[in-house]
């Protein structure tokens, strides 16, 4: 898998639910060096989280980590969007998902299906709308879920002196990545994947769905969180392990998730993930997720060795790395911050070397897990 043409980048995701959380880890990110800043959709709206970030900071790119497309109309994504970008002087990254059913026809009282269609839908509504905004055409949408034909110029915002925001969509399944190939700028990977899942399922559909656009899928962002364990002492590794451990079968348990774990080699798993979960049984979901897993789903190393195992594993593979539980661990331990300043400086560094990061140490690894839970 490739992604040529561009620099491998390292960002941070999170920030908080309240405003001045965000304002000071938007902050934060940007001093440690980070390239981007991610802000998720939870209590608090993604798009008024990521104006606070945009306020407090002056280079970092913010991008929306996902939005929730389905819970608001593609005319107030856009207007969200435009004035990020803005704000932003054109670094803000439209970052877009379904979520899944239940929170879209429960918690917002909004359509889901037919969830692909719809979001390809949405996008090329968007990319319309955007197109109007700019005056490079009149607003004229006419699809099978949305419409639009009214824009007054009262209600127009002012044409933008950078491109229309980029759009990714998060995507975990053939149809989705095949569609994001096809209409997206950019796909958000879950943070549960692995190495042959991102080989043998994203990139191919990612291809298949550029070519039918007539483009590259090179063109596309690949943007990857990782969840990482990193320590200097084999306990801080194995609590961090088995957090990690109780998150992935949290995230397996997902309905249609189960795909990642089929193309990794663990036919099945996610479908008993989802049945234990739904049976309350949490414990037992959590034992079924192997050692062997956790390490193809996450990255378990020394401080020493983290920049060059993140970029051995997803150099050529993803554009952005999405440092995933940094500001979680800020949180706990103020001392990591120079930790990760470092780890940014140095894969940024090995990710522009043409001759690439020297392959990470081997290093102890704790006792095998097996799927019943034993040792």
């Amino acid at each position: 898998m490739t992604a040529a043409g561009h620099a491998l980048r390292i960002d941070a995701f999170g920030g908080g639910q309240t405003v001045r959380a965000v304002q000071a880890a938007a902050r934060q990110v940007e001093d440690v060096g980070f390239d981007g800043l991610w802000i998720p959709e939870g209590a608090a709206p993604a798009f008024s989280l990521a104006a606070v970030a945009a306020a407090a900071t002056d280079r970092l790119m913010l991008g929306t980590g996902i939005a929730v497309a389905f819970a608001r109309s593609p005319m107030v994504t856009a207007q969200a969007a435009w004035m990020l970008a803005e704000a932003t002087e054109g670094r803000f990254v439209l970052g877009l998902g379904t979520q899944v059913k239940a929170h879209v026809e429960r918690r917002y009282s909004m359509p889901f299906d037919p969830p692909g269609p719809r979001l390809r839908e949405y996008v090329q509504a968007l990319r319309a709308i955007f197109a109007a905004f700019a005056r490079e055409e009149r607003l004229a949408f006419a699809g099978d879920h949305y419409g639009f034909s009214l824009l007054p110029e009262t209600w127009a915002p002012d044409p933008l002196p950078y491109p229309a925001p980029p759009i990714h969509l998060a995507g975990v399944r053939p149809y989705m990545c095949r569609m994001i190939g096809e209409v997206a700028d950019g796909i958000k990977v879950h943070p549960l994947h692995t190495v042959a899942y991102l080989d043998g399922l994203v990139r191919p559909n990612l291809v298949a769905g550029a070519e039918r656009a007539g483009r590259s899928a090179d063109e596309l962002e690949v943007v990857c969180p990782v969840m990482t364990a990193v320590a200097d002492d084999e306990r801080s590794l194995a609590e961090q392990r088995e957090r990690l451990r109780e998150r992935l079968a949290f995230y397996g348990s997902t309905p249609g998730y189960g795909v990642v774990f089929d193309s990794s080699g663990w036919p099945g798993v996610g479908e008993r993930l989802h049945e234990l979960a739904r049976a309350g049984r949490h414990e037992e979901a959590t034992a079924l997720v192997t050692d062997e897993m956790v390490d193809a789903m996450a990255v378990t190393t020394t401080w020493a060795e983290l920049p060059a195992a993140l970029v051995a594993k997803y150099r050529g593979r993803a554009t952005r790395l999405v440092c995933y539980s940094t500001l979680k661990q800020w949180e706990t331990d103020p001392e990591s911050v120079d930790r990760w300043r470092d780890v940014v400086r140095d894969v940024r560094r090995l990710g522009e070397d043409p001759a690439g990061p020297p392959a990470p140490q081997a290093r102890h690894e704790p006792p095998r897990r097996a799927p019943d839970g034993s040792r």
